[in-house]
């Protein structure tokens, strides 16, 4: 850090003179020119140079430059001051310390003035005691007196000794913070030294690489054309084409071959089980899959009709380990709902008291497009079917007019324009599942049951509405902490 020097320089122009002309123009700073008039007259020319400043406003220019630059303080000058200050303080201090030994021998010499007067005053009487009394009382006030003294000149010492610390703190504040911008100094004038010299070192090398280095990106750039080229003559775009319609077909015959392939293992295992039991009378028949009717029937003229057998459809896990039964399922016809996917399903048929258990041959599959179409249902602000009512608490319901069933985030709601069938919020209490009543519309109905003592059996326009609105009621129903399902159905959800 650079401290400015208060002092004023001399200037070399303002040097006296001795001997100047009286004519000399202080304004132009220089002599004045003279011409000769008419009749040989010596006339002074007054034309004015105004090509620079006058010497007196640049006088008055460094004048002002030079004090603010003298008023200007810097980090070292503060640290100077403050090194004074602490001088003075350590002088006030040591005035205060030679002030304490004529403060003790005052006090010694009035208490021997009193014990002198006190012996005076037990051997004198009368006036001449009285003033001895007198004399007592003003030694006793000079003391208060050089004790109050005494007091303030301790508060003295203690402000003075306080304000040494201080200052004390100051200087050694000052100093470090001029060692410190010192420091900070040094290490950005290595550094911008050390990053000259690496910019200096770069473009040495830059001007030494860059015929090579421009040499090389030419022929990189020649090298990526070429390959360029031979790649746009090897993948004509007709030919990238034709491979994707080749991709595309193939998939579509793997596709088909897959379907076809899964259709004969069926029917491999089904024609399996035909030839071990021969001597049953019943098959199921229908589409093993979400959407889709199974029904019992039976296979043989000596059976007895189906509609006379005492039926119970069961849900079996993958590997039969398990028997659940389906509540309300007690007719040869049952369709599947989305609880069952995954599993196998299995129907008991008592008659005459033999027993007859028919499986499926494989676990219930989903329904194709089916996740998809749920999607789009979340995708929705509203949730609604065109329903109709087939029966309601159990009975049918007279009339076959169009209602809206609406699936809500924290409700269902069944109603007709402005008229509400019911609406209730997820609970325990609520259940909803596939009708298990039987019939041709089992795959399009569900069964729905608000609180207790109400319930409605309501038809969708296909299956896929039906079992879209069931995932999406059940999943609304999840985050909001409710399993809704049909009757004892909450273990397997």
């Amino acid at each position: 850090m650079t401290k400015v020097s208060p002092e004023f320089v001399e200037e070399p122009q303002m040097q006296i003179v001795r001997s100047v002309s009286r004519d000399v123009s202080l304004s132009n700073n220089q002599f004045p020119t003279y011409k000769l008039g008419p009749n040989f007259e010596v006339l002074q020319d007054t034309k004015e140079d105004n090509k620079g400043p006058s010497l007196k406003e640049v006088v008055e220019e460094e004048t002002d430059r030079l004090t603010e630059q003298h008023n200007r303080l810097s980090v070292r000058d503060l640290a100077s001051k403050f090194d004074k200050n602490l001088s003075a303080a350590a002088k006030l201090s040591n005035e205060a310390k030679i002030r304490e030994a004529p403060s003790l021998e005052g006090h010694v010499l009035l208490k021997k003035l009193r014990d002198s007067l006190e012996f005076l005053k037990g051997r004198l009487t009368g006036l001449n005691k009285e003033d001895i009394e007198k004399a007592i009382s003003l030694v006793e006030a000079l003391a208060v007196k050089l004790t109050q003294n005494e007091g303030e000149l301790i508060q003295e010492k203690f402000e003075v000794k306080k304000l040494v610390n201080f200052l004390k703190q100051a200087s050694e504040d000052a100093k470090r913070l001029v060692n410190q911008e010192r420091s900070f100094a040094c290490a950005e004038i290595e550094s911008a030294r050390s990053v000259v010299q690496r910019i200096g070192e770069a473009l040495d090398e830059e001007e030494r690489n860059s015929p090579t280095s421009a040499k090389q990106e030419v022929e990189g750039l020649l090298e990526e054309v070429q390959e360029a080229r031979r790649i746009k003559l090897l993948h004509q775009p007709s030919k990238v084409i034709d491979m994707e319609h080749e991709l595309r077909a193939l998939r579509i015959q793997i596709r088909e071959k897959s379907t076809v392939s899964f259709k004969l293992q069926k029917e491999l295992t089904m024609s399996r089980r035909a030839g071990q039991n021969k001597s049953e009378f019943y098959e199921l028949t229908g589409s093993e899959m979400l959407g889709s009717i199974i029904r019992i029937q039976s296979c043989s003229d000596e059976a007895i009709d189906v509609s006379k057998c005492s039926i119970q459809w069961y849900r079996l896990s993958s590997e039969c380990s398990r028997r659940e039964p389906i509540v309300g399922a007690d007719k040869f016809v049952y369709a599947p709902e989305p609880i069952d996917v995954g599993r196998l399903l299995e129907a008991d048929i008592v008659s005459n008291g033999q027993k007859v258990s028919l499986t499926t041959t494989a676990p219930i599959d989903p329904a194709s497009g089916l996740g998809s179409y749920v999607e789009t249902l979340f995708r929705k602000s509203n949730i609604e079917f065109s329903v109709v009512i087939a029966q309601m608490n159990g009975r049918n319901y007279s009339s076959r007019s169009a209602h809206c069933f609406h699936v809500g985030k924290t409700k269902l709601k069944l109603g007709k324009g402005w008229i509400t069938k019911a609406r209730d919020s997820y609970s325990n209490s609520m259940q909803l599942c596939g009708f298990r009543g039987g019939g041709n519309s089992a795959a399009k109905s569900l069964f729905w049951l608000p609180r207790k003592g109400h319930s409605f059996v309501l038809v969708f326009e296909s299956e896929k509405e039906r079992n879209g609105a069931l995932m999406a009621a059940r999943k609304y129903a999840m985050d909001c902490n409710v399993i809704l399902a049909g009757p004892d159905d909450d273990a397997l959800l």
